[in-house]
């Protein structure tokens, strides 16, 4: 087919290809493969009628062109068109369902100018979709997180009678919830929550001290056992649990999973609470799910930890591998004090802005393994050179983590605000990394496809 020729030759052109194929494809394929056939070629013809009358073929080929110089460079060439097509065809559909005003006013109008109809379709704007976004998916309903809460406390009051009635001699300090549902930052649903047990460390028998670290992991630290030649082993109850003169988080977690998770009678609690309770299959971790007859599982994780002052020490062996003797610092208590601070002194959005960037890596299988942690340490940092983080300015924001986290994925860093050394992407895969850039290098130039999930 020639299409450099003029329009109507183009189209009959056009029409005697598909006669031709039609009436040969009745031979080959039969009635039936015709007819599929028929139907491919009509849509195939009207796509190109509407493309000719929409510009002529110059502009045509200008803007394919430029789609085809425009395609990203974090991806493989093989992945490359595929993905750069499905990411087109569901923006347009799912812009063309959210844009789309309603019928009756259309034909309310039918004398209007047809030059203005292309302003029309599209009736929000960034900031309004993202308002609408955070009020629909990331932020939780009150009653939601209170009920969930309320689950949270009952498991924790069990837990810490069983411990009192079978070990009374354990030096533990009040048990308590904690994590992302007790600070309001949980998103899409509330279905995780931290049970948190301090463990009570004699100040003369124990030292936790920041410089006795791990040289090359900032985030693993030691706590060593004092005077062991003037108080020997067995002075303090937790003893038992030393490897190398530390106490290893290690022994204390393996001693927590048969103690409690294997020894707790789960049935009667799941009777009492009304639903089914137990151990959670699978991980390394302490874990419990809760399952009601309808709605999602909510996993509570019970997070042995050491507090001196603001410092929390948590054992957390998935994270501290191989090191049996390493406790993890933990670094979210910092990260959320600073972010609410600087809300309540300028009446920022970082909180609203973090909670609608976990609600969208959730939502997002390509940007699932993006955790809460660089996120929240990038708004930390981008807030250290940008002052304005109004509630109006949300739309700028929000642009402006989408264009930082590109950056960040090609240099494969995102570094803790309070801790340089520690790269929080360092867990991350390449191949995580690729699709997690092309993704964000789609929603660079259209952040709204982001919101789309």
């Amino acid at each position: 087919m020639n299409f450099q020729s003029t329009r109507r030759r183009g189209e009959d052109g056009v029409a005697t290809v598909i006669n031709f194929l039609l009436s040969n494809a009745r031979l080959v394929l039969g009635v039936g493969g015709a007819a599929i056939l028929g139907i491919a070629t009509l849509a195939v013809k009207r796509l190109i009628e509407r493309a000719g009358r929409a510009a002529d073929d110059e502009k045509v080929e200008q803007k394919i062109s430029g789609l085809v110089s425009a395609s990203p460079p974090l991806t493989q060439k093989g992945r490359e068109g595929a993905r750069i097509n499905r990411v087109a065809k569901t923006t347009k559909q799912q812009k063309a369902d959210l844009c789309q005003p309603p019928r009756s006013s259309l034909e309310t109008q039918p004398n209007s100018d047809p030059k203005p109809k292309k302003l029309q379709l599209c009736v929000l704007t960034l900031q309004e979709r993202l308002q609408q976004f955070y009020h629909s998916r990331a932020a939780l309903a009150p009653h939601e997180v209170q009920r969930a809460q309320a689950l949270a406390l009952d498991i924790c009051t069990e837990v810490q009678g069983f411990l009192h009635r079978r070990h009374p001699d354990m030096p533990l300090g009040e048990m308590s919830i904690g994590g992302s549902l007790l600070d309001n930052l949980q998103v899409v649903c509330a279905d995780h929550a931290c049970l948190l047990v301090p463990l009570e460390l004699e100040a003369s028998l124990w030292r936790v001290p920041g410089e006795e670290t791990l040289l090359t992991h900032p985030l693993h630290w030691m706590v060593r056992r004092l005077n062991l030649e003037y108080f020997p082993r067995g002075r303090s109850y937790w003893d038992r649990y030393l490897v190398g003169g530390y106490l290893s988080s290690e022994a204390l977690i393996r001693w927590f999973n048969k103690a409690v998770m294997e020894t707790v009678n789960w049935p009667t609690i799941s009777s009492t609470l009304d639903c089914l309770v137990g151990p959670a299959l699978g991980g390394s971790d302490l874990r419990l799910e809760i399952r009601y007859l309808l709605g999602k599982p909510v996993f509570i994780s019970i997070l042995p930890l050491l507090r001196e002052g603001d410092v929390v020490l948590t054992a957390q062996p998935e994270l501290t591998s191989p090191w049996v003797n390493a406790w993890h610092l933990s670094l979210y208590p910092w990260e959320t004090r600073r972010l609410v601070q600087l809300d309540a002194a300028d009446g920022g959005c970082r909180i609203k802005t973090l909670k609608i960037l976990k609600a969208v890596c959730r939502l997002n299988r390509a940007l699932r393994p993006l955790e809460a942690p660089p996120l929240a340490n990038l708004i930390l940092h981008l807030s250290d050179g940008q002052s304005d983080w109004s509630d109006s300015r949300l739309d700028a924001r929000f642009q402006q983590c989408v264009t930082e986290l590109i950056g960040c994925l090609e240099r494969g860093a995102v570094h803790s605000h309070f801790k340089p050394a520690v790269n929080l992407l360092n867990r991350l895969s390449e191949d995580q990394v690729d699709q997690m850039g092309f993704m964000l290098y789609c929603a660079a130039s259209e952040p709204e496809i982001l919101l789309m999930t």
